[in-house]
This record gives C-alpha cells, sequence and structure tokens, in this order.
C-alpha cells in the first residue's frame, strides 16, 4: 500500500458514497430508537461530528451533528436540536461498541464543551492507517489510499444549524462516518 497520494490521482478515482438509509434524529422518540438501535447491534460503527463554521477569529460554534454509520443506516444526531443527551453519552462511553473515526481529539474537543464524559471504544484512524504505512492524515486522502475510490468534501464548510439539512449535507455526513468504518474493516481484513 502506498503511503500517500496526490490529488491528481485522487481525481481519477471513482466517486463512492453512502447508500444506505440516513435518519436524521432530531426529537426525543427518534432518538430513543436510535440509540436502542446502536446498542443492539453494538460492533463497530463509523463516527464523526459536524460543527457549523466560523468565519471570525477566535469564535467557534458548538457540535452540530454525531453520526453513527453502519453499513446500512447512518443515523445523523442533531445536537443542535437535542443537546447531547444522556442515552448518547452511553453509547460514548461505551467500549463493547468500537467508534472508528479520524481526527477523534478535535471531535471530543467539541463534544466535551457540551458534556463531560470519557469517551471509550473509540479508534482513531490517523493512527491505525499509520500501522500499514500511510503517512496521510486527511480522510479523502485515506479513501483514495485503502479503497481507491475518492469521495467529496463539499459540503464540509455549510450550515450544519440549519433548520433542515439539505440532502448534500445529508448524504456528505453518512459518507464521512461510513467511509471510516469501510476503510477500518477493509485494513482489519488485511491485518489476518
Amino acid at each position: 500500500m502506498n503511503a500517500s497520494i496526490s490529488l491528481q490521482e485522487i481525481n481519477q478515482l471513482p466517486a463512492i458514497r453512502f447508500e444506505g438509509k440516513i435518519v436524521i434524529v432530531d426529537t426525543p422518540p427518534l432518538n430513543k430508537k436510535a440509540i436502542e438501535d446502536i446498542k443492539t447491534q453494538g460492533g463497530s460503527w463509523g463516527f464523526d461530528t459536524e460543527t457549523r463554521p466560523s468565519f471570525k477569529k477566535g469564535r467557534t460554534h458548538n457540535v452540530s451533528l454525531i453520526q453513527f454509520a453502519s453499513d446500512d443506516v447512518c443515523y445523523l444526531f442533531r445536537i443542535n436540536c437535542l443537546g447531547l443527551q444522556a442515552d448518547l453519552i452511553e453509547i460514548l462511553t461505551e467500549p463493547k461498541i468500537q467508534k472508528i473515526g479520524l481526527s477523534l481529539q478535535d471531535d471530543m474537543r467539541g463534544l466535551h464543551r457540551l458534556a463531560s464524559f470519557q469517551p471509550q471504544g473509540f479508534i482513531d484512524l490517523q493512527e491505525y492507517v499509520s500501522k500499514f504505512g500511510i503517512q496521510e492524515k486527511s480522510l479523502k486522502k485515506i479513501c483514495a489510499l485503502v479503497l481507491n475510490a475518492r469521495i467529496s468534501k463539499n459540503q464540509q464548510i455549510s450550515n450544519w444549524d440549519a433548520v433542515t439539512l439539505s440532502e448534500a449535507q445529508q448524504i456528505y455526513a453518512a459518507t464521512d462516518a461510513w467511509v471510516c468504518l469501510k476503510i477500518y474493516e477493509k485494513l482489519q481484513s488485511q491485518e489476518k
């Protein structure tokens, strides 16, 4: 496996995106149902967060969205609507449920502004891929190297606090979490 890849090489690769069911979790009943499903399925989940960008120096916004993706469903928890619920914190602190993400320090810093908890069961791909000689740190480049595919980052700087998330935002958010899971699964299969 190559250690790095150029943007020109990435642009030659086929595009991939999450094709499963996307569930927007923005009410207490939907939150309860999503949490129950994650607990029931257990195992490994792709994980990510989204935060509304700030264009003013020194100004930051709270986490707007937490994504949990399996092969067939992605839950988009609208933290800006619901807050960081106690049952979601249970998932974030459950060591038996693996959460695979990228640059998790940034995600945790944002989440710790909302609640104090001890995250468990997380695997940071930036650290994990180094075992395979991969030097890249961005999800786009790691995806290209491991999955031989490219993901779109066009929605990265969009308003995650919007009243309604656009379809493009939903797909982007789901894809980011799902790709983390797929990268991990592919590397796990090579490790065995």
